[in-house]
């Protein structure tokens, strides 16, 4: 059944135009609180979730919006104010919290804001629990009598708690003592976390991306804009760089000479290391939009490998079906299930620096076996319900392409699971030819939807 509201990564929108409004936020809230009541709940026990949100201007107004609805649905609030994502799955699990609410648009610029849900495993909810909450959006608010309604609660030490948390994942054995990080916070919610969990295992720590106003989330800085990230290793001459986005869930890192290593190369160095001391369970698990040159590197080293649909909950899934702890995005979304129940940019941050310190490499040295393909990405905005996936003159245009990539190469299309886009992906050995596949296929559908 498809969800009205719900996308690959919860409610996500502009903020002021529908769904992303306080009126239905706070709808959004009362439904959740009733579902989520219901759910292995003890009677004559409050249910209690947490709320966490990033450092977007809109976050407030949400959260006011988000906090009323719960209330009303007669649940207890914990508000743990500018906190990463991964925090709030970490923190609901260990409060034993019915579930955990994140206000936040991940990597998406200021004006947009979400509202993402974890339950008290601290795993994203599943979609018939999805389905239950649209549902319950069709009810009115009924207030059964004030007595039962909920309170809300400020939870001082979030930040103390998840820091030593990250902290705990990292060897006891081992520190960072000798290293030089600039770590790259987007103006997000880790800028207040990210450089103590880095200083206090021992490195000398740079940190910029760490002066939020509200506005500047993502700009110019984080995961997705690493280009001062880039500058800033080189001008410290940092051992490497971290950059995480705007929610604090994605990674991406720079080594010393300020070259830029993606997701795929990321989780090459972790499952590597962890193959080599026998410590990975299984194999890996990528996505549509993994590079192939992952796929025959884990094929060099006999480790299994199997792709899911994009997005970290589709990863999710097929980890959990495997039996797998391994696996991510090239947009560096990376799961380390022995070590957190969903993504964490901080925590696999660490896990490749457990593999460098192990074998006293650079980042360089520890993926050198990986030579990514040429891969172009191309996103072409189109209107919401058009089908340019199923037009003749796109499906002409892939075909031509796929016949001069001779089966050296590969051709993705998919729909955004965030914003109105359809991505263009082309893939292949030969940059020149890749290069203008994608742009032939991306002016194509740029017709379509014009």
């Amino acid at each position: 059944m498809t969800k009205k509201y719900f996308g690959t990564d919860g409610i996500r929108g502009r903020v002021g135009d529908f769904p992303i409004t306080p009126h239905f936020v706070m709808n959004l809230g009362y439904a959740a609180g009733r579902v989520l009541a219901g759910a292995e709940h003890t009677p004559g026990e409050r249910s209690a979730v947490l709320i966490g949100k990033d450092t977007r201007i809109s976050g407030y107004m949400l959260e006011s919006a988000l906090q009323a609805g719960l209330i009303a649905a007669g649940v207890d609030v914990y508000l743990a104010g500018p906190i990463p994502t991964p925090a709030v799955a970490y923190l609901t699990r260990t409060l034993r919290l019915q579930a955990g609410i994140v206000i936040s648009a991940s990597h998406n610029p200021y004006e947009d804001n979400g509202i993402k849900f974890f339950s008290a495993s601290g795993s994203k909810l599943p979609d018939e629990i999805e389905h239950a909450i649209e549902a319950g959006l069709e009810d009115a608010i009924k207030i059964d009598a004030p007595g039962c309604l909920g309170k809300a609660k400020r939870l001082d030490d979030a930040v103390g708690r998840y820091i030593e948390f990250c902290k705990s994942t990292f060897p006891s054995v081992m520190n960072l003592r000798g290293m030089k990080i600039v770590v790259d916070c987007a103006h997000g919610a880790t800028y207040h976390i990210a450089s103590h969990v880095f200083h206090e295992l021992g490195a000398e720590v740079v940190a910029i991306g760490v002066k939020p106003d509200g506005i500047n989330i993502n700009d110019g800085y984080g995961a997705t804009s690493p280009g001062n990230l880039q500058k800033a290793v080189v001008e410290h001459q940092a051992d490497l760089g971290i950059a995480l986005d705007g929610d604090g869930d994605r990674l991406v890192m720079v080594d010393k000479a300020g070259v830029l290593y993606d997701g795929d190369q990321l989780i090459y160095v972790i499952a590597r290391h962890r193959h080599e001391h026998g410590r990975l369970v299984g194999g890996v698990v990528g996505t549509l939009m993994t590079n192939l040159a992952f796929e025959h590197a884990m094929g060099r080293m006999d480790i299994p490998f199997l792709r899911a649909k994009v997005g970290d909950r589709y990863v999710m899934e097929l980890l959990q079906q495997q039996g797998w702890q391994l696996g991510g995005e090239n947009s560096g979304h990376i799961i380390c299930l022995d070590k957190h129940s969903t993504g964490d940019g901080i925590v696999s941050a660490l896990e490749v620096l457990c593999a460098l310190r192990t074998k006293q490499q650079s980042l360089a040295e520890a993926s050198v076996d990986l030579i990514l393909y040429p891969q172009v990405l191309i996103n072409v905005r189109v209107a919401r319900g058009v089908d340019c996936l199923g037009h003749e003159a796109v499906r002409q245009a892939v075909a031509e392409v796929e016949q001069a990539l001779d089966g050296k190469g590969r051709v993705l299309l998919r729909p955004s699971g965030t914003e109105p886009l359809l991505r263009v992906m082309v893939e292949g050995e030969d940059r020149q030819l890749v290069e203008q596949s994608a742009q032939r296929i991306a002016d194509v559908v740029k017709l379509l939807a014009a």
